[in-house]
Formats: C-alpha cells, sequence, structure tokens
C-alpha cells in the first residue's frame, strides 16, 4: 500500500499511540518519576504519534526497499561484499558469549579468550605475521593503530628524524589521512600506467627520514605488484618499515602472504575478507599484525595463554590502548566462525575462485566497456566508462541504470587513475548464472547507451526516488522531518 510508503511522521495522527505503560508500577518497581528532575525532558520529544499497526507496515514496507548481499548481486569494488553465512550469525547470537562482561573475572570468561587468541593464531598463519591484536574497530582504526605502531618503532630507537610515509597516488584515501592523523608527513609515489608501484619514483624518496611505504596487494586496479621483493629491498635498506592495507587481502587467502612479502604491519578487514556484515557502516573490525620485532609494540589489553588457561595482560612497551576492551567481540565471532567452517582444505580456494570470477566478468565485457589495463586482475578490475563513449552516457548514467534491472551499482569514479573508473568486484560466492545475468543486463546497458541514450541518461525509472544530489545531500544533509523544504 502507498499509504505505508510515506514517511513515519506523514503517517502521524494526533493523540494515537501504539504503546501501553502500567502507572500503577504493577510490574517495576521504578517510575518516571523516581527519575531526577535535572535528567527529565523540558517539553515532550517530537515523536510520530501513531498505532502499533502503522509502525509494523510502514517498517516493514521500507525493509522491502533495502537492497543488500542477501536480496541481490552487490559487485561493488573494494569492499568484498561477499555473502554472510547465517552460521557466523547463529554462533555470535548464543547467549554464552553476548551475556559477558569485560569485567567479568577471567577465570569466567576462558572460551571468550580462547576465540580471541586463536583467532588472532588463525590470522597470523593466513598472512605470515608474527601477532596480532583484535582490538582496533575498523579498518581505518587499524591504519592509524599500525601507523602508531611503526612511529613507536623507531621512536625507541631514538630514530627520530624518521617522520615520512610513502603512500601511492592510487592509494585509498584512508592512507593518508591514518598517516596525517598520526602525526607523519605523506609523501606521494607515482604509479605505472597499470596501477602499480614506480620502482624507479620511489627510490627517489627513499632516505633517513623515510619511516615506512603503505601499500596494497593486489593494488587498488586489482593488479598484483610484481615488484614487492625489490620494493621491500629498498625500503628495508634505507631503514622503514612495509605497511600492507589488507582491503585487498581477498583474492590472495590461500596463494601466498603478505608476511612472506615483506611486509612488516598489516591490518584486516574482517567486514571484507571474512564475511562479517557491513551493516550500515560498521560494526567492522581492523586487526592489526607485526612481524616479530614489533610484537611488544602491540596495544593493550593483551591475551596470553600459559598451559591451559589465558589471561589478560599488559605491556609497558605497548603503544597504549586503542581500545576500551578488545574490540568488536561479535565481529570476530562470525570471522572465526567462517574460518573454521571453510577450513584449511576449503579456505584456500576463495582467493582463486574470487580471482576467476572477475576475469570472467572483465573478458565478457571489455567490447562493451573501455578496458584501460589488458592484464590478468585479480578479485577487480576496472573499466574506464563505456567504449563508445560518443553518445555523452556516463559511468554516473550506467550506475543509476543498473538500479532499474535491480542490481546495486558498482564502484565509481574510483581509482582516480581513470576520468569513468567503474570497479567491479564480483567475489568467490557467486554462481555462474548470476554472472551471466549481470554482464547480460551490462551488455544492455551498453546498447541502450548507443540506441537510446536519453534512457540511460534519465534513469532510474523504476525506483522510489530519481536522481538525488548526492555531493548536496552529503555536505549539507537533512536529517530531521521538520526540516524539510516543502514541510506544509
Amino acid at each position: 500500500m502507498k499509504y505505508y510508503d510515506k514517511l513515519i511522521f506523514e503517517l502521524s495522527k494526533k493523540g494515537r499511540i501504539g504503546y501501553s505503560l502500567p502507572s500503577d508500577n504493577i510490574f517495576t518497581t521504578c517510575s518516571t518519576e523516581d527519575i531526577p528532575v535535572n535528567l527529565r525532558r523540558e517539553n515532550e520529544a517530537e515523536l510520530p504519534e501513531v498505532s502499533e499497526l502503522d509502525v509494523v507496515r510502514h517498517y516493514t514496507n521500507v525493509s522491502n526497499k533495502n537492497f543488500g548481499v542477501e536480496t541481490g548481486f552487490y559487485p561493488l569494488g573494494s569492499c568484498t561484499m561477499k555473502y554472510n553465512p547465517k552460521i557466523n550469525e547463529e554462533i555470535a547470537s548464543l547467549s554464552a558469549f553476548t551475556s559477558l562482561h569485560p569485567f567479568q573475572p577471567e577465570n569466567t570468561v576462558q572460551g571468550a579468550l580462547k576465540l580471541y587468541y586463536e583467532l588472532a593464531v588463525a590470522l597470523s598463519e593466513i598472512s605470515g605475521l608474527a601477532a596480532f591484536t583484535l582490538n582496533p574497530f575498523a579498518g581505518a582504526h587499524g591504519e592509524l593503530t599500525g601507523l602508531m605502531i611503526m612511529r613507536q618503532y623507531h621512536m625507541d630507537r631514538n630514530d627520530l628524524k624518521r617522520t615520512k610515509v610513502i603512500v601511492p597516488d592510487s592509494a585509498h584515501g584512508t592512507n593518508p589521512a591514518s598517516a596525517a592523523v598520526c602525526g607523519l608527513e605523506i609523501v606521494e609515489v607515482l604509479s605505472n600506467e597499470d596501477g602499480t608501484i614506480n620502482v624507479d619514483d620511489l627510490k627517489k624518496h627513499l632516505d633517513e627520514t623515510v619511516a615506512g611505504i603503505m601499500m596494497t596487494n593486489p593494488n587498488t586496479l586489482g593488479i598484483f605488484e610484481t615488484s614487492i621483493p625489490e620494493i621491500a629491498r629498498l625500503v628495508h635498506d634505507c631503514g622503514g618499515l612495509l605497511y600492507y592495507d589488507g582491503a585487498n587481502l581477498n583474492p590472495l587467502l590461500g596463494k601466498c602472504r603478505p608476511g612472506d612479502m615483506g611486509f612488516d604491519i598489516m591490518h584486516i578487514n574482517l567486514h571484507k575478507t571474512f564475511s562479517t556484515p557491513h551493516g550500515g557502516g560498521g560494526p567492522g573490525s581492523g586487526p592489526v599484525g607485526v612481524c616479530e620485532k614489533l610484537v611488544n609494540l602491540l596495544p593493550n589489553p593483551q591475551i596470553k595463554k600459559d598451559g591451559e588457561r589465558y589471561y589478560i595482560a599488559n605491556s609497558d612497551k605497548a603503544i597504549g590502548r586503542v581500545s576500551g576492551f578488545f574490540g568488536n567481540f561479535t565481529v570476530m565471532m562470525k570471522a572465526y566462525c567462517y574460518i573454521l567452517s571453510l577450513g584449511k582444505e576449503n579456505l584456500r580456494y576463495v582467493g582463486p575462485l574470487a580471482t576467476l570470477n572477475a576475469n570472467y566478468i572483465k573478458e565478457s565485457l571489455k567490447d562493451h566497456y573501455f578496458l584501460p589495463i589488458e592484464d590478468i586482475c585479480k578479485h577487480e578490475f576496472v573499466f574506464d566508462g563505456l567504449k563508445d563513449k560518443s553518445t555523452g552516457v556516463t559511468t554516473l548514467d550506467i550506475a543509476k541504470r543498473l538500479l532499474d534491472y535491480g542490481y546495486h551499482a558498482p564502484t565509481i569514479y574510483f581509482p582516480l587513475l581513470f576520468h569513468e573508473s567503474i570497479m567491479i568486484e564480483p567475489t568467490e560466492t557467486e554462481s555462474i548464472e548470476t554472472l551471466d545475468e549481470f554482464i547480460a543486463v551490462m551488455k544492455k546497458v551498453a546498447d541502450e547507451a548507443l540506441e537510446h541514450p536519453d534512457i540511460v541518461k534519465n534513469a532510474p525509472h523504476s525506483t522510489p526516488v530519481r536522481r538525488l544530489d548526492e555531493t548536496m545531500a552529503a555536505r549539507n544533509p537533512i536529517l530531521k522531518y521538520k526540516d524539510l523544504p516543502n514541510l506544509i
């Protein structure tokens, strides 16, 4: 019913309520009158006045408009929007875990401490690094933690002049941002045409002021960095450290490990590689791993093992705390469940299958969309708009038209190396049937752009709202119903 498509405030009718609270304290030992006066509202909250049935119908209808990985194909490049197995949710909802509190005595939370410890060990084996902390709350938080470790390492050695971090010009924006927050100076290194680091340009920046380099592999364009051994040697020889951004770890699973490549520090996005939900921007998790010489710098609190007993420890050499306790614990449970469910024998297929799916789409569409890099990609790849650009149909137009066909748009206009970037990542979980259907729709949109360009330029046509001004919405968001400009 269209009536329930309205905003909840538009359904409001004066005096209508959807709840009933006891006034005589039959079920409770306190009432609102017991709340101190200084903590009470002076005026009633400006909430919609609706019945219970109105609320249920409204939000049920709204939920049916959501798009997520459980409703359709979600080819969002660099984000690895893979399916989250339901067993993950079942494990994370076990009351034995959900009812815990961080202030409980150690002997009452041995299971939780064991899970934390074993997940850290598993990530060490997967990454090739010596030890992990699971305390950071997200990828960018992990980046900051890793850079704090990098800076502390040099400070402990009294090498105070190392204040520069080298970042590729193709890097995600959080890389230089995290370095800046950590008080480090950013030095940009040029990329080759395929997005890989230009080693000759890198050499120009290497001196006694370099704290380290931040990079990911495969790079932002989905291309494997074949010069990693040389880069690692050059950076280490000048006294710097290598930081690995784990955003693109997914295609490496089962094939290679950042630690074996020479990286000293890395963060892992559990909400990408290990199938935990992205959930409206969170909760995430950004565990940080380090090589042997940096283990003592990992943040507090730390979980150690003594025989069969697990305990909480704090180190004087640590960089301090980066979170109140131990990060987003339920996210850790989901990630560990995913790892145990696949096991060593199946985890090794994740990377190859993600790579296979990405190359299948790329090769199937390169006659319709401009492919600036012909090399074999890993988990993702980038088109530079349509192959035929004569009609003026843009990448934004293509993304909007895909909505009409029931697909979430890929990442657009990133990376910035190309003007009309379309970044596609199918992940390892999609079937051949799903990929073929997506390919057919992408070809159809390309044909429409040639034969009926106005249809694409004016898309979407079937969504609840048409084209929004995303820039204006981001810069000047309207967050209150009463602030709507057309409010009567």
